[in-house]
């Protein structure tokens, strides 16, 4: 199932994408899922938390899509998330703030904060005078947790995975190097959509293919095979510190082709279009907007 999260005029909802969806996203239709189920289930996180990933599959079968997404907003899927987990420096790259250097030996993670995630087809914010002129794009892949734990061993990582989305994680790289918390948080500087995709999708998530374009032109392309740290090791390593629970996100970190790795280096600027397409997903598709 393809699950989206959206606003519309009687507030937030979220709905089941019509099978067949593999065009834009916008152009897609859903069901809207209301009635008892969304009284029980308000949101998607919340069919996350009740375990009832199966009950949706069975209350949308056999029921018309009846709502066009180019009718609504759209919000990140997880869009209540209680963590959004970053995960840095996840591929072979020149760091696109402190240039060359070595692979990691360890993990490296921040967190993003309410506000810093727009949904598809949202405007990026491009930030105030001064921060703007390194203001930067980075498209990963995102995994949704669906089943809480701790100290999760990495053979049971794919148990906790309840699906995955897309996201781009903004950056401000002049206040990166402040902190990373301050060049990750700018308000409205990422995204993340067009909607989540159950786990059950993906056959292989090792296999699925990132491919950014910048303005029609292709600037990131690799796959999940190229990870330094695959999967389950992330998984399992956030879980040491950290209590997984339903609806928790984690973004697993960017490769080679971000603005601020390539050389020379090309920030983005009013007006650019970003497209984030992994492949069985879907395409993350925003604008940057400002003076």
């Amino acid at each position: 199932m393809k699950l989206v999260s959206y606003r519309q005029a009687e507030g937030a909802a979220y709905g089941v994408v019509a099978e067949g969806a593999d065009g834009p996203a916008e152009l897609a239709s859903a069901i809207p899922v209301d009635g008892d189920f969304a009284a029980e289930y308000p949101t998607i996180r919340a069919v996350l938390e009740g375990e009832a990933l199966g009950k949706l599959a069975e209350w949308a079968s056999g029921r018309n899509a009846s709502l066009s997404l180019s009718d609504v907003k759209f919000l990140p899927p997880l869009y209540d998330a209680e963590k959004v987990i970053c995960i840095g420096v996840n591929y072979p790259k020149r760091h696109p703030v402190h240039g060359d250097m070595p692979p990691p030996e360890n993990i490296t993670m921040f967190l993003k904060a309410e506000g810093g995630l727009v949904g598809h087809l949202e405007p990026l914010e491009l930030p105030p005078e001064g921060p703007r002129d390194t203001f930067d794009y980075e498209g990963e892949l995102v995994l949704v947790i669906g089943k809480e734990g701790r100290h999760i061993p990495k053979e049971k990582v794919f148990d906790h995975i309840a699906g995955y989305t897309v996201m781009d994680d903004g950056s401000v790289r002049d206040w990166q190097k402040h902190s990373v918390t301050a060049g990750k948080n700018f308000f409205a500087s990422g995204s993340c959509g067009p909607w989540m995709v159950t786990a059950d999708e993906i056959a292989d998530p090792s296999a699925i293919e990132l491919h950014t374009r910048l303005n029609g032109d292709v600037v990131q392309n690799t796959t999940v095979a190229s990870m330094i740290f695959d999967i389950p090791t992330m998984v399992s390593y956030t879980s040491t510190m950290m209590h997984l629970k339903p609806g928790d996100i984690i973004s697993t970190g960017s490769p080679e082709g971000s603005g601020g790795s390539r050389q020379p280096q090309r920030f983005l600027v009013s007006g650019d279009e970003l497209e984030i397409s992994w492949s069985g997903i879907g395409t993350l598709r925003n604008k940057v907007a400002g003076p």
